[in-house]
Protein backbone atom coordinates (compact mmCIF):
# COMPACT_ATOMS: atom_id res chain seq x y z
CA UNK A 1 0.00 0.00 0.00
CA UNK A 2 1.32 3.62 -1.08
CA UNK A 3 1.86 6.61 1.50
CA UNK A 4 -1.14 7.97 -0.86
CA UNK A 5 -3.72 5.08 -0.01
CA UNK A 6 -2.86 4.30 3.68
CA UNK A 7 -3.54 8.24 4.61
CA UNK A 8 -6.77 7.65 2.83
CA UNK A 9 -7.49 4.28 4.44
CA UNK A 10 -6.38 5.77 7.95
CA UNK A 11 -8.92 9.24 7.11
CA UNK A 12 -11.65 6.28 6.12
CA UNK A 13 -11.27 4.64 9.70
CA UNK A 14 -10.78 7.88 11.59
CA UNK A 15 -14.43 9.06 9.93
CA UNK A 16 -15.59 5.54 10.27
CA UNK A 17 -14.85 5.85 14.56
CA UNK A 18 -15.94 9.08 14.85
CA UNK A 19 -19.42 8.03 13.23
CA UNK A 20 -19.32 5.30 15.42
CA UNK A 21 -18.78 7.41 18.48
CA UNK A 22 -21.91 10.29 17.27
CA UNK A 23 -24.30 6.92 17.09
CA UNK A 24 -23.38 5.39 19.97
CA UNK A 25 -23.78 9.11 21.97
CA UNK A 26 -26.98 10.17 19.92
CA UNK A 27 -28.20 6.54 20.93
CA UNK A 28 -27.22 6.08 24.78
CA UNK A 29 -30.01 6.96 26.18
CA UNK A 30 -32.94 5.54 23.88
CA UNK A 31 -30.82 2.66 23.51
CA UNK A 32 -30.39 2.54 20.21
CA UNK A 33 -33.99 2.87 18.75
CA UNK A 34 -34.32 3.12 15.17
CA UNK A 35 -37.03 5.44 13.96
CA UNK A 36 -39.53 4.39 11.66
CA UNK A 37 -40.47 6.58 8.11
CA UNK A 38 -44.34 7.18 9.48
CA UNK A 39 -42.77 8.53 12.96
CA UNK A 40 -42.49 5.56 15.57
CA UNK A 41 -40.12 4.44 17.27
CA UNK A 42 -38.63 0.49 16.46
CA UNK A 43 -37.56 -1.09 19.63
CA UNK A 44 -35.35 -4.36 18.50
CA UNK A 45 -36.95 -7.71 20.57
CA UNK A 46 -34.14 -9.04 22.53
CA UNK A 47 -33.29 -12.48 22.61
CA UNK A 48 -35.44 -14.83 24.51
CA UNK A 49 -36.90 -15.31 26.42
CA UNK A 50 -36.75 -11.39 27.41
CA UNK A 51 -37.80 -10.29 23.91
CA UNK A 52 -41.24 -12.22 23.70
CA UNK A 53 -41.75 -11.28 27.50
CA UNK A 54 -41.78 -8.29 26.34
CA UNK A 55 -43.67 -7.93 23.73
CA UNK A 56 -46.24 -10.26 25.13
CA UNK A 57 -46.82 -7.93 27.91
CA UNK A 58 -47.34 -4.90 25.23
CA UNK A 59 -49.82 -7.52 23.68
CA UNK A 60 -51.54 -8.11 26.65
CA UNK A 61 -51.85 -4.09 27.52
CA UNK A 62 -52.70 -3.03 24.15
CA UNK A 63 -55.34 -5.73 23.65
CA UNK A 64 -58.31 -4.18 21.74
CA UNK A 65 -60.61 -6.64 23.77
CA UNK A 66 -58.66 -5.81 26.99
CA UNK A 67 -61.43 -4.91 29.64
CA UNK A 68 -59.37 -4.96 32.60
CA UNK A 69 -59.00 -1.45 34.39
CA UNK A 70 -55.45 -1.72 36.11
CA UNK A 71 -54.20 -2.56 32.54
CA UNK A 72 -56.12 0.31 30.80
CA UNK A 73 -55.36 2.62 33.19
CA UNK A 74 -51.32 1.55 32.86
CA UNK A 75 -51.56 2.47 29.31
CA UNK A 76 -51.70 6.36 30.20
CA UNK A 77 -48.31 5.83 31.65
CA UNK A 78 -46.21 3.47 28.82
CA UNK A 79 -45.50 4.28 25.42
CA UNK A 80 -48.08 3.87 22.86
CA UNK A 81 -48.10 0.19 21.05
CA UNK A 82 -48.64 0.16 17.70
CA UNK A 83 -47.85 -3.78 17.28
CA UNK A 84 -44.45 -5.45 15.51
CA UNK A 85 -42.78 -4.98 12.59
CA UNK A 86 -40.12 -6.39 10.50
CA UNK A 87 -37.79 -5.28 7.41
CA UNK A 88 -38.34 -7.00 4.38
CA UNK A 89 -34.74 -6.97 3.59
CA UNK A 90 -34.38 -9.03 7.14
CA UNK A 91 -37.73 -10.56 7.97
CA UNK A 92 -36.27 -12.47 10.92
CA UNK A 93 -35.72 -9.35 12.47
CA UNK A 94 -38.52 -7.93 14.44
CA UNK A 95 -39.04 -5.14 16.25
CA UNK A 96 -41.60 -3.35 18.53
CA UNK A 97 -43.12 -0.04 17.07
CA UNK A 98 -43.96 2.47 19.77
CA UNK A 99 -44.42 5.85 20.02
CA UNK A 100 -41.82 8.62 20.21
CA UNK A 101 -42.42 10.46 22.99
CA UNK A 102 -39.24 12.64 22.30
CA UNK A 103 -41.41 13.46 18.68
CA UNK A 104 -43.05 16.73 19.67
CA UNK A 105 -40.17 18.28 21.47
CA UNK A 106 -37.93 20.97 19.66
CA UNK A 107 -34.76 20.45 21.98
CA UNK A 108 -35.77 17.05 24.12
CA UNK A 109 -33.77 16.79 27.38
CA UNK A 110 -33.71 13.01 28.28
CA UNK A 111 -33.15 10.86 31.22
CA UNK A 112 -32.91 7.46 32.59
CA UNK A 113 -34.39 6.32 35.94
CA UNK A 114 -34.09 2.55 36.47
CA UNK A 115 -36.57 1.96 39.26
CA UNK A 116 -36.88 -0.72 42.19
CA UNK A 117 -34.89 -2.20 44.78
CA UNK A 118 -33.71 -5.22 42.57
CA UNK A 119 -32.62 -4.81 38.74
CA UNK A 120 -32.99 -8.93 38.51
CA UNK A 121 -36.08 -10.80 38.58
CA UNK A 122 -36.65 -13.90 40.69
CA UNK A 123 -35.77 -16.19 38.48
CA UNK A 124 -32.32 -15.28 37.94
CA UNK A 125 -29.05 -16.91 38.48
CA UNK A 126 -26.68 -16.55 41.30
CA UNK A 127 -23.71 -15.21 39.00
CA UNK A 128 -26.39 -12.89 37.15
CA UNK A 129 -27.68 -11.33 41.00
CA UNK A 130 -23.79 -11.27 41.75
CA UNK A 131 -23.65 -9.15 38.32
CA UNK A 132 -26.01 -7.15 38.95
CA UNK A 133 -25.68 -6.04 42.59
CA UNK A 134 -21.74 -5.27 41.61
CA UNK A 135 -22.83 -2.64 39.44
CA UNK A 136 -24.69 -0.79 41.77
CA UNK A 137 -24.66 -1.88 45.02
CA UNK A 138 -26.82 1.33 46.50
CA UNK A 139 -29.84 0.41 44.40
CA UNK A 140 -31.65 -1.52 46.98
CA UNK A 141 -30.76 1.06 49.21
CA UNK A 142 -31.78 4.20 47.07
CA UNK A 143 -34.12 2.63 44.89
CA UNK A 144 -33.54 3.69 41.91
CA UNK A 145 -30.70 4.05 39.55
CA UNK A 146 -29.82 6.81 36.50
CA UNK A 147 -29.12 4.90 33.28
CA UNK A 148 -28.29 8.27 31.41
CA UNK A 149 -29.27 12.05 30.54
CA UNK A 150 -29.00 13.99 27.96
CA UNK A 151 -29.84 17.44 28.78
CA UNK A 152 -30.15 21.11 26.30
CA UNK A 153 -27.73 23.66 27.67
CA UNK A 154 -29.26 27.06 26.35
CA UNK A 155 -26.30 28.92 27.20
CA UNK A 156 -24.03 27.43 25.09
CA UNK A 157 -26.91 26.17 22.87
CA UNK A 158 -25.45 22.78 22.90
CA UNK A 159 -26.55 19.27 24.42
CA UNK A 160 -24.59 17.54 28.14
CA UNK A 161 -24.23 14.28 28.01
CA UNK A 162 -23.84 11.17 30.69
CA UNK A 163 -23.92 7.59 30.52
CA UNK A 164 -24.96 4.70 33.22
CA UNK A 165 -21.07 5.05 34.49
CA UNK A 166 -22.18 8.81 35.85
CA UNK A 167 -25.74 6.98 37.64
CA UNK A 168 -23.35 4.51 38.95
CA UNK A 169 -21.02 7.14 41.03
CA UNK A 170 -23.24 8.70 42.31
CA UNK A 171 -23.85 8.07 46.57
CA UNK A 172 -26.43 8.79 49.35
CA UNK A 173 -25.30 12.20 49.67
CA UNK A 174 -24.41 13.12 45.51
CA UNK A 175 -27.33 11.78 44.38
CA UNK A 176 -29.64 14.86 44.68
CA UNK A 177 -27.14 17.05 43.33
CA UNK A 178 -26.42 14.30 40.61
CA UNK A 179 -29.75 14.50 39.52
CA UNK A 180 -30.54 17.98 39.78
CA UNK A 181 -28.17 18.77 36.71
CA UNK A 182 -30.69 17.15 34.59
CA UNK A 183 -33.21 19.70 35.08
CA UNK A 184 -30.43 22.78 34.60
CA UNK A 185 -30.27 24.47 31.61
CA UNK A 186 -27.31 25.88 31.98
CA UNK A 187 -29.09 29.53 32.87
CA UNK A 188 -31.14 28.26 35.95
CA UNK A 189 -32.74 25.11 37.37
CA UNK A 190 -35.73 24.18 35.64
CA UNK A 191 -37.96 24.16 38.66
CA UNK A 192 -41.15 24.15 36.75
CA UNK A 193 -40.15 20.79 34.95
CA UNK A 194 -39.11 19.04 38.36
CA UNK A 195 -42.89 19.75 39.80
CA UNK A 196 -44.29 18.53 37.02
CA UNK A 197 -42.29 15.42 36.92
CA UNK A 198 -43.21 15.27 40.73
CA UNK A 199 -46.93 15.31 39.73
CA UNK A 200 -46.35 12.50 36.86
CA UNK A 201 -44.42 10.33 39.06
CA UNK A 202 -47.30 10.68 42.07
CA UNK A 203 -49.77 9.33 39.19
CA UNK A 204 -47.63 6.56 38.25
CA UNK A 205 -47.48 5.35 42.44
CA UNK A 206 -50.49 5.83 42.39
CA UNK A 207 -51.38 3.26 39.84
CA UNK A 208 -48.84 1.29 41.42
CA UNK A 209 -50.48 1.23 45.09
CA UNK A 210 -53.62 -0.18 43.87
CA UNK A 211 -52.35 -3.05 41.38
CA UNK A 212 -51.34 -6.77 42.77
CA UNK A 213 -51.35 -7.74 39.51
CA UNK A 214 -47.75 -7.49 37.97
CA UNK A 215 -44.70 -6.50 39.23
CA UNK A 216 -41.76 -4.97 37.16
CA UNK A 217 -37.61 -5.18 37.28
CA UNK A 218 -35.20 -3.69 35.33
CA UNK A 219 -37.93 -1.21 34.51
CA UNK A 220 -37.28 2.70 33.74
CA UNK A 221 -38.77 5.95 33.80
CA UNK A 222 -38.43 7.83 30.57
CA UNK A 223 -38.34 11.53 31.12
CA UNK A 224 -38.31 14.15 28.55
CA UNK A 225 -38.96 17.65 28.48
CA UNK A 226 -38.42 20.65 26.17
CA UNK A 227 -35.42 22.43 26.59
CA UNK A 228 -35.19 25.35 23.92
CA UNK A 229 -37.08 28.40 24.74
CA UNK A 230 -41.20 28.28 25.13
CA UNK A 231 -43.23 30.52 23.80
CA UNK A 232 -43.68 32.66 27.21
CA UNK A 233 -44.09 36.22 27.61
CA UNK A 234 -43.19 38.30 30.51
CA UNK A 235 -44.11 41.91 30.74
CA UNK A 236 -42.18 44.14 32.91
CA UNK A 237 -44.40 46.81 33.15
CA UNK A 238 -44.13 50.18 35.77
CA UNK A 239 -40.75 49.52 36.16
CA UNK A 240 -39.15 52.60 37.65
CA UNK A 241 -35.07 53.48 38.14
CA UNK A 242 -34.73 56.08 41.08
CA UNK A 243 -31.64 56.99 39.15
CA UNK A 244 -32.04 55.75 35.22
CA UNK A 245 -28.47 56.61 34.37
CA UNK A 246 -27.74 53.46 36.05
CA UNK A 247 -28.65 51.41 33.48
CA UNK A 248 -25.13 50.05 31.61
CA UNK A 249 -24.64 51.93 28.47
CA UNK A 250 -27.00 49.65 25.88
CA UNK A 251 -29.46 47.92 27.40
CA UNK A 252 -32.03 50.28 27.32
CA UNK A 253 -31.52 52.97 24.61
CA UNK A 254 -34.43 55.23 23.78
CA UNK A 255 -36.94 52.85 22.76
CA UNK A 256 -34.48 50.90 20.16
CA UNK A 257 -34.42 46.99 20.13
CA UNK A 258 -31.52 44.93 22.44
CA UNK A 259 -31.14 41.02 21.56
CA UNK A 260 -29.33 39.74 24.92
CA UNK A 261 -29.20 36.43 24.03
CA UNK A 262 -30.60 33.89 21.39
CA UNK A 263 -33.97 33.56 23.94
CA UNK A 264 -33.92 36.64 25.66
CA UNK A 265 -34.90 39.98 23.36
CA UNK A 266 -35.73 43.44 24.48
CA UNK A 267 -38.52 44.02 21.92
CA UNK A 268 -39.90 47.54 23.54
CA UNK A 269 -39.35 50.25 25.75
CA UNK A 270 -40.68 53.68 26.71
CA UNK A 271 -39.78 56.89 28.08
CA UNK A 272 -40.47 55.78 31.85
CA UNK A 273 -38.20 52.53 31.63
CA UNK A 274 -41.45 50.17 30.61
CA UNK A 275 -39.81 47.10 29.13
CA UNK A 276 -41.20 44.02 27.29
CA UNK A 277 -39.41 41.14 27.00
CA UNK A 278 -39.78 37.84 24.70
CA UNK A 279 -38.14 35.16 27.40
CA UNK A 280 -37.73 31.64 27.98
CA UNK A 281 -39.06 30.16 31.02
CA UNK A 282 -34.68 30.34 32.21
CA UNK A 283 -34.65 34.15 32.81
CA UNK A 284 -31.59 33.80 34.70
CA UNK A 285 -29.40 36.24 32.07
CA UNK A 286 -32.48 38.68 32.22
CA UNK A 287 -32.46 38.39 35.75
CA UNK A 288 -28.57 39.17 35.99
CA UNK A 289 -28.32 42.05 33.18
CA UNK A 290 -31.31 43.45 35.59
CA UNK A 291 -29.30 42.98 39.05
CA UNK A 292 -26.46 44.28 37.13
CA UNK A 293 -28.21 47.97 36.50
CA UNK A 294 -29.43 47.77 39.66
CA UNK A 295 -27.32 46.79 41.77
CA UNK A 296 -25.96 50.16 43.19
CA UNK A 297 -29.83 51.35 43.48
CA UNK A 298 -31.77 51.12 46.76
CA UNK A 299 -35.34 51.65 45.42
CA UNK A 300 -37.36 50.20 42.45
CA UNK A 301 -40.98 49.10 41.52
CA UNK A 302 -42.22 46.05 39.83
CA UNK A 303 -45.07 45.05 38.86
CA UNK A 304 -45.30 41.39 36.87
CA UNK A 305 -47.96 39.58 34.77
CA UNK A 306 -46.90 36.13 32.89
CA UNK A 307 -48.88 35.15 29.65
CA UNK A 308 -48.15 31.87 28.05
CA UNK A 309 -48.91 31.86 24.56
CA UNK A 310 -49.14 28.57 23.89
CA UNK A 311 -52.52 28.59 26.34
CA UNK A 312 -53.21 32.05 25.00
CA UNK A 313 -54.11 32.90 28.97
CA UNK A 314 -52.90 35.26 31.64
CA UNK A 315 -52.27 34.43 35.13
CA UNK A 316 -51.05 36.43 37.93
CA UNK A 317 -48.70 34.60 40.77
CA UNK A 318 -49.85 35.16 44.13
CA UNK A 319 -46.40 35.89 45.19
CA UNK A 320 -45.95 38.66 42.33
CA UNK A 321 -43.97 41.63 43.10
CA UNK A 322 -46.77 44.31 42.78
CA UNK A 323 -45.37 48.40 44.08
CA UNK A 324 -42.67 46.47 46.29
CA UNK A 325 -39.36 48.15 47.32
CA UNK A 326 -36.74 45.45 46.04
CA UNK A 327 -33.59 47.13 47.58
CA UNK A 328 -31.88 46.86 44.12
CA UNK A 329 -31.73 43.11 44.42
CA UNK A 330 -34.72 41.87 41.81
CA UNK A 331 -33.19 38.48 41.54
CA UNK A 332 -34.63 36.84 45.10
CA UNK A 333 -37.94 38.25 44.07
CA UNK A 334 -38.37 36.60 40.50
CA UNK A 335 -37.18 33.85 41.46
CA UNK A 336 -40.13 33.48 43.54
CA UNK A 337 -42.65 34.49 40.86
CA UNK A 338 -41.43 32.00 38.81
CA UNK A 339 -40.15 29.11 41.09
CA UNK A 340 -43.38 29.35 43.21
CA UNK A 341 -45.76 29.12 40.17
CA UNK A 342 -49.53 28.21 40.99
CA UNK A 343 -50.39 24.66 40.42
CA UNK A 344 -51.84 24.69 37.10
CA UNK A 345 -48.63 26.83 35.64
CA UNK A 346 -46.29 23.94 36.91
CA UNK A 347 -48.40 21.27 35.57
CA UNK A 348 -48.74 22.97 31.64
CA UNK A 349 -44.66 22.34 31.51
CA UNK A 350 -44.08 20.64 28.79
CA UNK A 351 -42.68 17.06 31.03
CA UNK A 352 -43.02 13.47 29.82
CA UNK A 353 -42.71 10.83 32.36
CA UNK A 354 -43.40 7.10 30.87
CA UNK A 355 -42.27 3.69 32.03
CA UNK A 356 -39.98 1.96 29.65
CA UNK A 357 -38.33 -1.50 29.41
CA UNK A 358 -40.74 -4.59 30.28
CA UNK A 359 -38.88 -7.37 29.62
CA UNK A 360 -38.79 -8.77 32.89
CA UNK A 361 -42.46 -7.72 34.10
CA UNK A 362 -44.18 -10.93 35.67
CA UNK A 363 -47.35 -12.00 37.60
CA UNK A 364 -48.16 -11.10 40.51
CA UNK A 365 -50.61 -11.56 43.94
CA UNK A 366 -48.96 -9.00 45.77
CA UNK A 367 -48.14 -4.94 45.14
CA UNK A 368 -44.93 -4.56 43.72
CA UNK A 369 -43.31 -2.91 46.88
CA UNK A 370 -39.56 -2.69 45.29
CA UNK A 371 -40.74 -0.45 42.63
CA UNK A 372 -43.28 1.54 44.75
CA UNK A 373 -39.85 1.91 47.13
CA UNK A 374 -37.90 3.66 44.37
CA UNK A 375 -40.29 6.05 43.41
CA UNK A 376 -41.36 6.89 46.53
CA UNK A 377 -37.28 7.90 47.18
CA UNK A 378 -36.94 9.52 43.74
CA UNK A 379 -39.90 11.95 44.56
CA UNK A 380 -38.20 12.66 47.66
CA UNK A 381 -35.60 13.73 46.09
CA UNK A 382 -37.17 15.78 43.33
CA UNK A 383 -39.02 17.18 45.88
CA UNK A 384 -35.56 18.10 47.88
CA UNK A 385 -34.31 19.93 44.65
CA UNK A 386 -38.15 21.74 44.42
CA UNK A 387 -37.76 22.75 48.03
CA UNK A 388 -34.12 23.79 47.63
Amino acid sequence: MDSVSRNLYLVFLSCRLSACLIIKAKTQILKSILQHPDGTVLKQLQPPPRGPREQEFYNKVYDPDCCDSILLELRKYLPKYFGVWSPPTAPNDTYLKLEDVTRKFNKPCIMDVKIGQKSYDPYASVEKIQQQVSKYPLMEEIGFLVLGMRVYHVSSDSYETQNQHYGRSLTKETVKDGISKFFHSGYCLRKDVVAASIQKIEKILEWFEGQTQLNFYASSLLFVYEGSCQATTVRLSDVTLVEKRGMPKGLLSGGDVLECNNNIHVINSTENGKIEASVSKGLSKFYALHKKSCSKRHHSQLSLKVENLEQDNVWKSSTCIAQEHLNGNVLPQLEKVFYHMPAETKESANVEVRMIDFAHVFPSNAKDEGYIYGLKNLITVLQSILDN
